[in-house]
């Protein structure tokens, strides 16, 4: 078969926001796609604070990719951490267990997403865990949950108070998401739960080095999202830098330099992102510039400069300022699919630039309050808590997802149940062991 008669082969990288948006942009046009991901799941990462305090369970938030590809004959999925993308022989290396793919392409979209950024302290990840992933949705949630469980066992005051504690780094919308629920988790779900210990008296810390709850949300919701978290009982630490974390508290740098410590066994780290080194990879062989955050600076059209088969979109890309929230990605997906459809087709036509329409900002703070800026429209408590509602239905994929979510948001917002309670050690403990073998592993090698 001659090569013009040949479908243009695009690979997709990552599965997230913007690797399915493209592949599915992708289904009517004259093309094969191959998914890569090192997960098997799509994952609706604004909800993952949600599986971490027992609303909703894993997956609800993560279907399937292969079940939602499934009518989509030009697609296909494949299982595997994409470890190079040479981009000279146009190819994409990865590799799962002790099997290695290469898969080549003719156009290529990298949407391999972010991770947890420690600002050059990846030791606090063993005691402060992110809020990135499926596995660290279900470590906190092991670690919330279990810190309870120790806290009825504990006789000493000062660990009773240390088990009672938890500091929330990051006031974003992830930061102030989870200290929300676990304010609404100690005063509504878990009342009457325990006999030596009352989870009311819980303490919740929301720290953040700059000045300002939600602070891309502007004065108004900021200061209104401040005043509700502490009518919550939430203590809202601002110009806090957190500077060391241990297994059994965290301490905190202010601004005149005088550093505090914090007595808590549960921390979370919402704080920072930092692209997937994928950026670096594809940085250093094109000539390209990084940002702070890793992330590349693309050419207007979404592409890496001096490879326009190559879209590097979402979370990965750097352009005009652009935040890395989901609508970025998904628009930045559909513009690239867009493209590769128009040469794929051979209309010769120039690359158009990516133009980003805005659609707001929304954040809960717990059940029935919220804060949403849409253009010029700012909404707060119940009406931007419907809107948020609405539009996290809209997106979870699956009908039976948004069924089961909805019903799952009556019992735990009407009433006081949460029925994803349920953690085990392992899920608490497994990222630091995995960590720790291949620590050694490498020492052997």
């Amino acid at each position: 078969m001659s090569r013009s008669r040949t479908p243009h082969r695009v690979v997709v990288v990552g599965s997230g926001f913007g690797g399915l948006f493209a592949t599915k942009a992708l289904r009517r046009a004259d093309v094969e796609v191959t998914l890569l991901d090192r997960t098997t799941h799509h994952l609706f990462q604004p909800l993952l604070y949600q599986v971490a305090t027992g609303i909703l369970s894993e997956g609800e938030i993560a279907p399937p990719t292969r079940d939602i590809l499934r009518r989509q004959k030009n697609a296909r999925v494949l299982l595997g951490n994409v470890k190079t993308i040479d981009l000279q022989a146009q190819t994409v290396t990865s590799t799962i267990l002790d099997t290695t793919t290469v898969t080549p392409y003719d156009s290529i979209i990298v949407a391999a997403g972010a991770g947890q950024s420690y600002f050059g302290n990846d030791q606090f990840a063993e005691f402060a865990p992110g809020m990135k992933t499926i596995d660290d949705a279900l470590e906190l949630r092991g670690r919330i949950f279990g810190a309870y469980e120790m806290a009825e066992l504990e006789a000493d005051p000062l660990e009773l108070d240390a088990w009672l504690t938890f500091v929330v780094v990051g006031a974003g919308p992830t930061g102030v998401e989870m200290a929300g629920q676990i304010a609404e988790l100690s005063r509504r779900t878990l009342k009457s739960n325990f006999r030596a210990i009352d989870p009311s008296t819980t303490r919740v810390v929301l720290l953040d080095a700059a000045g300002a709850v939600l602070s891309t949300f502007g004065d108004d919701l900021s200061t209104h999202a401040l005043h509700e978290l502490e009518g919550m009982g939430v203590e809202v630490q601002l110009h806090a830098k957190v500077v060391d974390v241990d297994a059994h508290g965290i301490e905190v740098e202010d601004p005149d330099g005088s550093r505090r410590r914090l007595e808590a066994r549960t921390k979370i780290w919402a704080a920072g992102v930092a692209a997937s080194p994928l950026g670096r990879h594809l940085a250093e062989q094109a000539g390209a510039e990084l940002d702070r955050s890793g992330r590349v600076l693309v050419e207007r059209d979404l592409t890496l400069p001096g490879h326009p088969e190559v879209f590097v979109i979402g979370d990965m890309m750097a352009l005009d300022g652009l935040p890395g929230v989901s609508p970025v990605a998904i628009q930045g997906a559909q513009h690239a699919a867009k493209q590769i459809t128009r040469r794929a087709k051979g209309s010769g036509e120039v690359s158009r630039p990516f133009r980003y329409r805005d659609k707001g900002s929304m954040a809960t703070i717990s059940r029935f309050r919220a804060v949403a800026s849409i253009g010029r429209l700012r909404l707060r408590g119940f009406l931007a808590w419907v809107a948020w509602l609405a539009v996290h239905l809209i997106y979870l994929t699956a009908f039976k997802n948004r069924f089961t979510a909805l019903m799952h948001w009556a019992v735990s917002f009407v009433g006081r149940g949460r029925s994803e309670r349920t953690a085990t050690w392992q899920q608490v403990s497994a990222r630091t062991r995995l960590q720790r073998l291949e620590q050694g592993d490498s020492g052997r090698r």
